[in-house]
């Protein structure tokens, strides 16, 4: 569980192909030294399990702060993750623990879908950045809700048709990389829990309810 409040901008050091998808290494100078192997780290909200947390191995990393991950098919297919490069900046999260405080919103690290950055407004001093979303995620947005950009917690500005808009504030462009998310850039997107659950559990409601096909009544 996450809390979509960034902790520090990575570099991506590798990323290369494996037999089980992709081996992901992310630079990260100053990350907590007491990271485990096997604890969950977001990385552009995607949640994803540290492997090694400080290598011995220098063939394969120069700096004992490289952060080391598998990335399986699936997460490449379905997120961002396969279109990271060398050099590439991220945005890392470590799991929210039970006693910190819950600044941002509850986040999973499940990307529900890719989206395309289709405009940056910076009238008056402002920074709203507008993105696509397909019509069948719409039912998860409302103004004023929550979503989480490239794992970036956010309160939703304004929707439209199949768009929507979230206002960035100073902090927020400085502290992760959506500053450089420009029109035309992917990101990752997560949609709020409540909200998703709320949805399912309505449409399971409406189809186990839904009143049974009566046939036509022949015309006497």
């Amino acid at each position: 569980m996450f809390t979509g409040l960034i902790d520090q901008i990575g570099e991506v050091h590798q990323m290369h192909n494996t037999p089980t998808g992709a081996r992901l290494g992310i630079l990260a100078p100053g990350w907590p030294r007491d990271a485990r192997a096997g604890e969950s780290i977001a990385i552009n909200g995607c949640c994803l399990t540290l492997v090694v947390p400080t290598p011995a191995n220098h063939d394969t990393f120069d700096t004992p702060q490289a952060l080391l991950f598998d990335v399986i098919p699936q997460s490449l297919a379905l997120t961002t993750m396969g279109l990271l490069r060398v050099g590439d900046r991220v945005n890392l999260e470590r799991s929210l623990r039970t006693d910190a405080l819950l600044g941002g919103h509850m986040v999973q690290g499940h990307i529900d879908t890719v989206a395309q950055v289709v405009d940056i407004n910076r009238d008056h001093g402002a920074w709203r950045t507008r993105v696509q979303v397909a019509p069948q995620c719409m039912q998860h947005l409302v103004t004023r809700g929550s979503i989480a950009v490239d794992g970036v917690s956010l309160t939703v500005a304004e929707v439209g048709a199949d768009w929507f808009e979230v206002a960035l504030i100073p902090e927020t462009l400085q502290r992760t990389t959506l500053a450089t998310r420009l029109a035309g850039s992917q990101v990752n997107l997560e949609f709020d829990v409540i909200s998703k659950m709320v949805a399912a559990q309505v449409q399971w409601y409406l189809s186990a309810h839904a009143a049974p096909h009566q046939p036509a009544t022949p015309a006497a």
